[in-house]
């Protein structure tokens, strides 16, 4: 069977195995843990958590068919410019999270098919793209301050709009994904020293210009016995349902505490894959996770262009970053902020999103032949 000149084998061989294994599995413990729970969390979430990691795999297939220079070298000025526009959009009516369990204004509610999306997620595809091109643009100049300033504005106005949307955990996934770009294109360290030294002096000033709330939401955050019944209660019911567990779990349709705890199918999702599948399916979660990550880092260290590997790093960032902050959330060592576990949490704007990173690791392994013979500049 051919289709534009290229059989359907040569299409799934645009695909590294590895990493469609990974998230495979992740999606199908994803889905078997939302089918698991469904009396608690509603037949809706398992049918949305399906059809889209079905759109998302479909869109995978697509854009590892597409070279993903294409995107980068023809968009890359629109990308940025509908990334603003729609997080302004977002700022003016996203949503506050009425009945969608969060009180951050990063939510848009389309009215003729009533469903929620959240902007933040696509536009890492888009800020990947455009970050990485900026890049390339000053690499031969990075260390220099004009160029640092440059990016440093570009990336300011991505950023700077999701922190007024009150979404702190995505944010800092996202400088977390620049700083990590930054240092795969090669950027001094001195640079990060500073920025290390100048955030350590700068604390306790911005800590005096927090609210007594805000200070006690971060103390209670990383010591949630302090106010187990406030502000440390959900960390700590996410820590109880992980113990309660076990090695061997409690059972796919057993209920438990995760029956009880707020966001359990989408921040705290790991609580109740390890409170069913006990320590035994939270290990095949973890390892799934870090053989993902490392290879999205291999991919990076062996592509020989410039922007794939800045956009493989890119990726990997966001897969380590998630999957840092939310694991230490749920194991209650970290104030908690609202973060997904990548492929695992319930939520179509995130699982579709993470499908369409992946589709540009996988153009970057299909696409990388051109430069075997080529040096970089």
């Amino acid at each position: 069977m051919k289709r534009f000149g290229m059989s359907l084998g040569d299409r799934f061989r645009h695909v590294d195995p590895i990493l469609f294994i990974c998230t495979t599995l992740l999606s199908f413990m994803s889905i078997l843990t939302i089918y698991g729970a469904v009396d608690n969390f509603g037949k809706s979430k398992l049918t949305m958590q399906i059809a889209m990691t079905l759109a998302g795999m479909v869109a995978l297939f697509i854009v590892a068919n597409i070279d993903y220079r294409f995107f980068v070298d023809r968009f890359a000025i629109v990308m940025f410019l509908a990334s603003v526009f729609l997080l302004a959009l977002t700022l003016l009516f996203g949503s506050t999270g009425e009945n969608m369990e969060t009180a951050n204004r990063s939510w848009i509610r389309i009215p003729i098919v009533n469903i929620a999306v959240q902007p933040s997620e696509f536009v890492k595809i888009a800020f990947l793209c455009t970050f990485a091109k900026h890049i390339e643009l000053v690499k031969k100049k990075i260390d220099h301050p004009k160029s640092l300033l440059g990016l440093a504005l570009h990336a300011a106005v991505i950023v700077g709009l999701i922190l007024l949307s009150g979404d702190l955990g995505v944010a800092l996934v996202y400088l977390g994904m620049i700083a990590f770009m930054l240092f795969c294109a090669g950027l001094s360290g001195w640079y990060f020293l500073g920025a290390a030294v100048l955030a350590a002096i700068s604390f306790p000033l911005l800590w005096e210009l927090l609210r007594t709330d805000q200070q006690n939401r971060i103390i209670f955050g990383f010591q949630p016995e302090l106010d187990a019944n406030g502000v440390g209660m959900q960390a700590l019911m996410s820590r109880d349902a992980i113990a309660s567990g076990g090695f061997w779990g409690r059972g796919l349709t057993s209920g438990g505490i995760y029956e009880d705890l707020p966001a359990s199918h989408t921040d705290f999702i790991f609580s109740t894959v390890c409170e069913k599948f006990g320590f035994l399916g939270g290990a095949v979660v973890v390892i799934t996770l870090v053989v993902l990550s490392l290879r999205l880092l291999w991919l990076a260290y062996r592509s020989r262009d410039f922007v794939g590997r800045l956009i493989c790093s890119g990726i990997a960032a966001v897969i380590i970053l998630q999957t840092l902050e939310n694991l230490w959330m749920c194991l209650a060592l970290v104030p908690v902020v609202g973060i997904t576990l990548p492929f695992m949490s319930a939520g179509g704007s995130s699982v579709f999103a993470l499908y369409f990173l992946m589709g540009l690791a996988h153009s970057v392994y299909a696409h990388e032949k051109r430069f075997f013979f080529r040096r970089e500049n």
